[in-house]
């Protein structure tokens, strides 16, 4: 059971997250269903936090004089790759503003009609942030695809199942190498 909580406490930090999770499951000889759903859930935990608050911390560091250029900097970074990515008519979690007439507000229902250019970026933006979670580089994960999603203002009806999806990829990913590269080894030593 300790080697269980072990699992768990390190797929939760990030940068190590799952990614380094598994393989050390894998080395203090848990079996790998059991390994695998530990690194999962510690894995997913800090996600919904991430996804929820970060925009509300931003909001509280934006108001204290020494971090608001930091901060207003990444979101302009942000506001700008999320719009070449998602397209400026892409629906967000960000509260919209409220229109001026009833004549404007015809006009931006009739904007916001999704063409299939839209569609296919909502699309390429779900499977991106899906690679980008599943893939086991430096850098990417669940920390960072959510930091990354709610930075770009991502629908999070969107964004928490591509990450959840990615998560469990990779969690096959790893555990086929921890597990492969380890019973390979134990075969070497016979």
């Amino acid at each position: 059971m300790k080697e269980i909580l072990y699992v768990f406490l390190i797929s939760i930090l990030p940068i190590v997250e799952l990614r380094g999770a598994i393989p050390v499951g894998a080395a203090l000889g848990l079996p790998p269903l059991a390994n695998a759903a530990a690194a999962i859930l510690g894995n997913l935990l800090p996600v919904p936090f991430i996804l929820f608050f970060i925009p509300k911390i931003l909001d509280l560091l934006e108001r204290i004089r020494w971090f608001a250029p930091v901060v207003r900097w990444v979101r302009c970074k942000a506001d700008k790759h999320s719009t070449k990515i998602l397209g400026s008519d892409a629906p967000t979690d960000a509260p919209s503003e409220p229109t001026e007439s009833a004549d404007t507000a015809v006009l931006a229902d009739t904007q916001n009609v999704p063409d299939k250019h839209t569609a296919r970026r909502r699309h390429a933006a779900f499977f991106g942030l899906l690679l980008f979670v599943l893939l086991p580089f430096p850098g990417t994960g669940a920390w960072t695809g959510s930091l990354v999603a709610s930075l770009f203002n991502m629908p999070k009806r969107r964004s928490f199942p591509a990450i959840i999806l990615g998560v469990l990829g990779c969690a096959i990913i790893m555990s086929l190498a921890s597990y492969g590269v380890v019973s390979f080894l134990s075969f070497l030593a016979e």
